[in-house]
């Protein structure tokens, strides 16, 4: 069996790693569940922007998400093994974080 589509994966995974902002949404995530407004409001980008950024994380296996009424939330996919190995390592971004207690929520 050819090691080839699990090297392809790792590869798409470590690309979508490669982002700023999708690394600062996965330290938000880090022990919580958040909605799309929380995450648009912290980060400071439309709506759209933090969907297609959630939707790449998606993809790459790093989140799941639930419907909840008009609104989606998301958080980190723990049985994704690079998520497990990586989420010690995610730093805590002050101003994000200070954002987030001020956020005033959907």
């Amino acid at each position: 069996m050819s090691a080839e589509p699990r090297l392809e994966a790792m590869v798409e995974q470590f690309k979508v790693l490669g982002d700023k902002t999708r690394l600062r949404i996965l330290s938000l995530l880090k022990g919580r569940e958040l909605c799309v407004c929380d995450l648009t409001e912290v980060l400071g980008i439309s709506q759209p922007g933090v969907s297609q950024q959630m939707r790449r994380l998606r993809q790459a296996g790093f989140v799941l998400e639930r419907r909840g009424g008009q609104w989606t939330y998301y958080s980190l996919n723990m049985e994704n093994p690079l998520i497990i190995l990586l989420l010690p390592t995610f730093p805590k971004v002050k101003e994000d974080e200070e954002r987030l207690v001020n956020a005033t929520g959907c």
